[in-house]
């Protein structure tokens, strides 16, 4: 089978499509031939050696969408021939609070998605939305599922929020915002990008501010009726999240789950003095997955496409993630 091959360390242009062979499903687990798949910002950190763990060589890729080619010795879960999305989260463990610390993402240390067949867990496969093109579908899993824990499992999103969304344009925001828009909540975006701005503003954002200018914080603070956002979401890290936890509001939640921009500098008083809950939150459980799949299909969401690739200009693909260009999921047609 073709894959997607990461041989050695150097930056999304190590990437390479390669025959290898085709896997076989062990028992209890489930072989999906590949149509679509999708990068994440690990993927890329992954080819820069920025990331624990690392194996080489390597299939990448954590998101796919594809059919259910044959099922392994006792696997039970969709019949061949069903479409299906793989969750990428291995041996989340017991509790739904947080991950067990020898749990893995699909695509390091073992064999991801950037390729026609993979053959991974039965309960880790479900039916896709129906609603969705595989495009759409395969965008969904680590982003969606990484959004759907932070709003919702440690966020406690709700209608009455006013939420600020830093940093709109990667895969997990703009899924942070069509969450936040169907739960009825007043959205607030920021990005250094005129363009995200507007396309946010297409997907529904109420309220976009521009980045690049010092007085973003109390612009942000004003949109959310003077008092600041009740719920803050953010993966930049850096000046932006110490900002964000100086202007939130009293009593207001806080979810980070990464840091783009490197290590923060912040002020204690800010959290104690307003009673801030800061809440850190990676990937998401099988029952994070399998609520997330249900929102997709009760409200018929559809997630941000940026660019879909054929899978020899994965270099390219892997250099738009990089240089940070992509507003929503960068895809790779496999097939």
């Amino acid at each position: 089978m073709k894959a997607v091959r990461l041989n050695e360390l150097g930056g999304p242009a190590k990437l390479v499509l390669e025959e290898i062979q085709d896997p076989k499903p062990a028992a209890g687990e489930i072989l999906v031939g590949i149509s679509r798949a999708a990068f994440n910002r690990r993927d890329v950190f992954i080819t820069h050696g920025l990331y624990p763990g690392i194996e080489l060589p390597r299939t990448l890729g954590s998101d796919g969408c594809g059919v259910v080619a044959a099922l392994g010795e006792g696997a039970k879960g969709p019949a061949a021939g069903t479409r299906v999305v793989i969750d990428p989260t291995l041996g989340w463990g017991d509790d739904q609070r947080v991950w067990r610390r020898d749990a893995q993402v699909l695509g390091m240390p073992r064999d991801g998605t950037f390729a026609e067949l993979i053959a991974v867990p039965a309960a880790n496969v479900h039916p896709a939305p129906g609603h969705l093109s595989d495009d759409q579908a395969a965008a969904i899993p680590l982003a969606g599922l990484t959004a759907y824990r932070a709003c919702f499992s440690r966020g406690e999103l709700s209608e009455n929020d006013s939420v600020l969304i830093t940093g709109i344009g990667g895969g997990v925001q703009t899924f942070v915002l069509l969450y936040a828009k169907c739960a009825g909540a007043k959205t607030i975006v920021t990005s250094r990008s005129a363009e995200k701005l507007a396309r946010a503003k297409e997907l529904g954002a109420d309220v976009c501010v521009d980045a690049t200018s010092e007085s973003w914080p109390k612009q942000v603070r004003e949109a959310a009726g003077g008092g600041g956002p009740s719920l803050v979401i953010d993966s930049v890290g850096g000046e932006t999240f110490a900002k964000a936890l100086d202007i939130a509001r009293y009593g207001a939640r806080v979810v980070v789950y990464g840091g783009t921009t490197g290590d923060a500098k912040i002020r204690p008083f800010s959290i104690f003095w307003k009673q801030l809950d800061v809440r850190g939150t990676s990937m998401g459980s099988p029952d994070d997955f399998h609520h997330m799949l249900r929102i997709f299909a009760k409200h018929k969401l559809v997630p941000a496409v940026d660019r879909v690739f054929p899978m020899r200009e994965v270099a390219a693909a892997a250099e738009r993630v990089n240089a940070n260009e992509q507003f929503g999921k960068v895809v790779l047609a496999i097939t």
